[in-house]
């Protein structure tokens, strides 16, 4: 972990919640990260590894902070690895007013459109850079790695699972966007990012990918969790369209839907443990 900063490291249940910086090669830019290090980590154990993907306006604290994942996250033996959702301070043309679901959030994918293709690579910094590091850095098992996420972030998790088999061994998530093409939010996105040919866009929707799967990528199931109050869920959210996607291709899904949540972290806190506790059966922990 020589070439991470340490911004700041706090006591929490037993562990230690640390906050790192470091210069990303991907990115070119510095990029921040927040690290939860159950007690077994601090003791020397190896433990499994889940990635949160964070949403729109979030930054590396915002689930550190908000979702009380670290009380059983310590309990179980998991680590928690929360990177930022974007890169910062490339001063693009249009950069500092961007943050609605146009261009400046990350979106977790790799932009090939000026002027965001040079630092805007997120899927490449978190699989290629930020997780080796991790896996090579930190008291973590490489081959026990899960992932999930919220928002834009749960449109990450899902699409980069699918898009990298073999580097996640578990996968779930709230309230994702889950069919980016049909939604105002994705579109904005995808056309500022990859541009007006939409043929390229599939490859970075959720839906879209299930749907080209020949068999059940993840055969131990996902979890999905949806609140029906969530006010983005009818125009911005589609669920059931990755809810039928998993159905036409067998992959067992269990997608929840949360009479009175909305899509704050409220509805994250009250779910969260039952996301740690789907990773951690599907990462070997006995929990």
């Amino acid at each position: 972990m020589s070439t991470w900063d340490l911004l700041s490291a706090h006591a929490c249940f037993g562990g230690e919640q640390r906050f790192h910086r470091h210069a990303s090669a991907v990115i070119g830019l510095p990029m921040r990260f927040g690290l939860y290090l159950p007690p077994q980590a601090l003791a020397g154990e190896a433990v499994p590894l889940l990635v949160y993907l964070a949403g729109l306006t979030c930054t590396e604290e915002t689930f550190a902070i908000k979702a009380g994942a670290q009380r059983l996250a310590a309990q179980l033996g998991l680590a928690l690895l929360t990177p930022d959702t974007s890169p910062r301070g490339a001063n693009a043309p249009g950069e500092a007013d961007a943050w609605d679901f146009g261009v400046g959030a990350g979106f977790y994918l790799d932009a090939t459109q000026a002027p965001w293709a040079t630092h805007w690579r997120m899927e490449s910094y978190l699989v290629r850079e930020l997780l080796p590091q991790v896996w090579a850095g930190a008291p973590v098992r490489e081959g026990a790695t899960g992932l999930f996420g919220h928002s834009m972030g749960g449109h990450g998790a899902l699409t980069l699972a699918l898009r990298h088999p073999g580097v996640f061994t578990s996968l779930s998530a709230f309230a994702p966007i889950c069919a980016p093409m049909l939604c105002p939010w994705g579109v904005k996105a995808f056309s500022g990012y990859l541009g007006d040919d939409r043929s390229t866009w599939a490859a970075h929707d959720a839906s879209a990918l299930m749907a080209s799967q020949t068999r059940a990528p993840y055969p131990q199931g996902i979890l999905v969790d949806q609140g029906l109050a969530d006010k983005f869920l009818a125009e911005q959210l589609h669920p059931e369209a990755f809810e039928a996607a998993c159905a036409a291709v067998g992959q067992p899904l269990s997608l929840r839907r949360h009479a009175g949540y909305d899509h704050g972290y409220y509805f994250i806190a009250s779910l969260v443990d039952d996301h740690l506790r789907h990773h951690a059966r599907q990462l070997g922990v006995v929990g």
